[in-house]
């Protein structure tokens, strides 16, 4: 069984300042209690394609993610190791983000996307942000009753870390805004 969600959210930023909170929303100390469950992030590769004016982005992404005692006895860990795919189109106003789990793949497999562009009720002003996400607990023999209810509460973290995660967005279009004034 799958669990998968979407959501939409509007930043009332333009896209140019929202695609800017995004790249420093990891590195803010102000963040690190809020985004607490994010350990570390290092960029693994970088690539500006001269003819499409399109950047390629590939970061490591090492994620706590406790869960159910009884998950956590049998995966015998509670990190995560995530690669982050982004690519920004600066032409078209579009960032793209598609991060999926490379560890306990043998147990669970995570797929977020995220999409960023000129919202089109306010183009100039404000930013469309789209999540697609989808949880797949690989049932094990003693989990298989289990796996649905322990995909519920994986989709319920994540739409816990996905408000955390706007909360702190909207912080640092903020923060850049007043950076802009002065």
């Amino acid at each position: 069984m799958v669990k998968a969600y979407s959501q939409e959210h509007t930043y009332k930023h333009p896209w140019e300042r929202v695609t800017s909170a995004s790249w420093r929303k990891f590195a803010d100390p102000e963040n690190k209690r809020t985004l607490s469950h994010i350990l570390e992030v290092d960029t693994l590769n970088h690539k500006l394609d001269p003819q499409s004016g399109k950047l390629y982005i590939t970061r490591a992404i090492t994620i706590h993610a406790p869960g159910p005692w009884i998950v956590r006895k049998i995966v015998g860990q509670d990190i995560c190791h995530c690669v982050e795919s982004t690519v920004v189109d600066a032409r078209s106003r579009s960032m793209q983000l598609t991060t999926r789990n490379i560890s306990l793949r043998k147990f669970i497999e995570v797929e977020e996307k995220i999409q960023y562009e000129p919202h089109p009720d306010n183009p100039k002003g404000w930013t469309l942000c789209k999540q697609e996400t989808s949880i797949h607990i690989k049932p094990l023999s003693a989990l298989a009753s289990m796996a649905e209810r322990i995909e519920q509460r994986c989709v319920e973290k994540f739409q816990q870390n996905s408000v955390k995660g706007r909360e702190v967005m909207e912080r640092m279009c903020k923060d850049l805004e007043a950076e802009s004034r002065s």
